[in-house]
């Protein structure tokens, strides 16, 4: 995504050149520049996060009942695990059984 160095909006690509809609700015594009970009191509893959040493790791804590033994403290951390535009989930792991679960699991 490139954008507009005289206005600031988003450009498009037309035969070689960014254009911007807004303004008419054009300037040529850059292969290296554009090779560096980051996409969104490939986002869809969830990372796994590894808590079972979670105290080690430094994941808060926080008062939750777990369903499984009936402690009430719980490591948690949140996790992107839809699209960019949903709110992230979070996750409870058990600081006595490591169960795990999702806040909208109760």
């Amino acid at each position: 995504m490139e954008f507009c160095d005289e206005c600031g909006s988003m450009m498009k690509t037309d035969d070689g050149v960014w254009v911007c809609d807004n303004c008419g700015y054009t300037k040529p594009r850059d292969d290296a520049k554009e090779a560096a970009m980051t996409t969104t191509q490939g986002q869809e893959e969830t990372e796994i996060i590894d808590v079972s040493d979670a105290e080690n790791r430094g994941l808060p804590t926080t008062e939750v009942h777990c369903s499984e033994c009936g402690n009430d403290e719980a490591y948690w951390y949140m996790q992107q695990i839809r699209s960019a535009d949903e709110s992230e989930t979070r996750f409870f792991v058990c600081t006595e059984c490591e169960h795990r679960w999702r806040e909208d699991d109760h």
